[in-house]
């Protein structure tokens, strides 16, 4: 999410020069969107992979000027954070919708050859990753599910799936993406998902924060670029407000605060006359249900909330910012040193997003007794409040107890995360294997109760948003009046109608101590994790690896892992 608007004030307005740029842009994408719709769904996947060359021959610049800008050297460790959320969330998701369409192409539908199950209350589940072998070894251990709306059934959902990318001649129009300025990926996976979801063109406005990565952005997208199906546009409130209520926009989706999404939307004479949708971020759970764990393993977890709160310094939508605790749980003392010794010794980093200082102090006025680390640029606080109810967009991280063990605290999380956290986008779940086992059936029904558009078990949310053939936006049920989360969802490289959630799930420990205890896995600590050494290298290998294939670099990726 971003918390400077790029749709306000509307007290000013763009130049002349700049408005007759913006009027011609606009123009363009319309005689595009004719274009678009006499497309097929073959010449469509070729257009992708077109796309794909572009992205990776932009790859490099794309990382390094994204570390750059948030004031990393590209060398650094948690530079590989740019490679993930960059480049590699990009060449991945070209992939999979480039499949979607060469089903399409075939007569098939997206979800021919994807395993179908049924989840709790019958819900049919689309076991959606991995579904690639290459998959299955870099990240290993690790699946997404998408449980679609209970009463969709299996041949309603096979049916559906290929949403516009099915009926490529009905108008779409011409869609406005409000980019992102936090994860430089956002506003480039929005715009595919205009184009292949909602069959619509799309002028990207980037937030002032990526000013830098728009020459990135316009080699990435230079094949839709020039066959006038992306625009590209930069500028600061003055813009966003005059695309917002241009006449030639008949669609907005933004990523971003509720606040700007409420200046958007606008109130009487004012009121935005397109429809809308958005990710919005919110205040996301992270359940610790008690267990017997080792010394290992709770340094391990603690690293993994660590990693939820301080990756990208805390600037994430998704980032996990209330952990809940059981205050009868025996090792809950243990697990919170932990937390604070790994809050310690993390590297340290700028804390970057605009305005991010201020909330910082805002936490120092209204938790008084937080303990601080790094700097004081990172803070851990006890007990309820304000951390509930207001996403803090920064390194800072709320510790809450709740009675109980086992089920009973289970069910009283739940209820927590449902009724006194704001907004509805994840939750993020930690439990052993042999807890897991004796919740049985409990566990699933659990995760039901969940009001999340992404539940994570034992993984990050994070991993859903960067998987894309799971779903990525709020639960659903956000309305232009209520919507704290946002409306609808994106990514969702399948093509799926009716999606209720994605289930995130992954090994409670890494490799070796994966083996014969609980959900296997051959990863060592992820390279995501904000503690690895050699998360750069790994990360940057990674995206190598899915740009030009080659199984001897990887191989030489996959043991740099081990140094992690």
């Amino acid at each position: 999410m971003t918390t400077t608007s790029p749709a306000t004030p509307r007290d000013r307005s763009p130049d002349a020069d700049t408005r007759a740029a913006l009027d011609a842009a606009l123009a363009r994408l319309r005689t595009g969107s004719a274009d678009w719709r006499a497309l097929p769904a073959a010449a469509r996947r070729d257009l992708l992979r077109e796309v794909r060359a572009a992205v990776a021959d932009a790859a490099d610049d794309w990382a390094r000027v994204a570390a750059e800008s948030k004031g990393l050297d590209p060398r650094h460790p948690l530079a590989g954070e740019e490679w993930l959320a960059g480049p590699y969330a990009a060449l991945v998701a070209l992939d999979a919708y480039a499949a979607s369409l060469d089903a399409l192409a075939r007569g098939r539908s997206p979800l021919a050859g994807v395993r179908l199950g049924t989840g709790p209350g019958g819900r049919t589940v689309v076991h959606s990753s991995p579904l690639r072998a290459s998959d299955r070894l870099l990240l290993s251990g690790y699946t997404t599910e998408v449980w679609l709306q209970p009463g969709v059934t299996p041949h309603e959902a096979r049916d559906a799936a290929g949403l516009a990318s099915r009926h490529p001649h009905r108008a779409g129009g011409v869609g406005l993406v409000l980019g992102a300025g936090n994860v430089t990926s956002i506003p480039f996976l929005d715009v595919l998902y205009e184009l292949l979801a909602e069959g619509r063109v799309a002028l990207l406005k980037v937030n002032p924060t990526q000013d830098a990565l728009v020459p990135v952005f316009e080699r990435a997208f230079a094949p839709l670029i020039r066959a006038g199906l992306v625009a590209v546009a930069s500028g600061g409130g003055d813009v966003g407000a005059y695309l917002t209520r241009h006449p030639g926009i008949d669609h907005v989706h933004i990523t971003g605060s509720e606040t700007t999404f409420r200046a958007i939307v606008g109130t009487g004479e004012d009121r935005l006359r397109v429809p809308i949708t958005a990710e919005l971020g919110g205040v996301s759970p992270i359940i610790v249900v008690p267990g017997r764990w080792s010394k290992a393993d709770l340094r391990f977890q603690a690293e993994h909330v660590a990693t939820m709160r301080l990756h990208n310094s805390g600037h994430n939508c998704i980032a996990g910012q209330v952990v809940l605790l059981s205050r009868d749980w025996d090792q809950r003392e243990e697990f919170v040193r932990e937390l604070h010794r790994v809050f310690g010794r993390t590297p340290q980093r700028p804390v970057w997003y605009p305005n991010a200082a201020d909330r910082l102090q805002r936490v120092r006025d209204v938790y008084p007794d937080a303990a601080w680390f790094a700097g004081d640029t990172r803070a851990i606080a006890a007990g309820g409040g304000e951390i509930e109810t207001t996403e803090y967009f920064a390194p800072v991280l709320g510790v809450i107890d709740l009675p109980g063990t086992g089920a009973a605290f289970l069910d009283a999380a739940v209820a927590h995360a449902n009724d006194r956290l704001t907004g509805t986008l994840g939750a993020n779940v930690l439990v052993d294997p042999a807890t897991l086992r004796d919740l049985g059936a409990g566990f699933e029904d659990a995760l039901a109760r969940l009001r999340f558009g992404t539940v994570a078990v034992n993984a990050w949310t994070a991993f859903g948003f960067l998987t894309p053939t799971a779903t990525w936006g709020a639960y659903p049920g956000g309305t232009i009046g209520d919507a704290p989360s946002g409306i609808g969802v994106v990514h969702n490289a399948l093509l799926l109608d009716g999606v209720e959630r994605t289930v995130v799930r992954g090994p409670f420990r890494p490799f070796p101590r994966s083996l014969g205890r609980g959900r296997f896995s051959v990863l060592p600590k992820p390279p995501w994790f904000v503690t690895s050494r050699t998360g750069r290298a790994v990360s940057e290998g990674f995206t190598r690896f899915r740009m030009d294939g080659r199984v001897g670099p990887l191989l030489l990726t996959l043991v740099r892992a081990f140094g992690a």
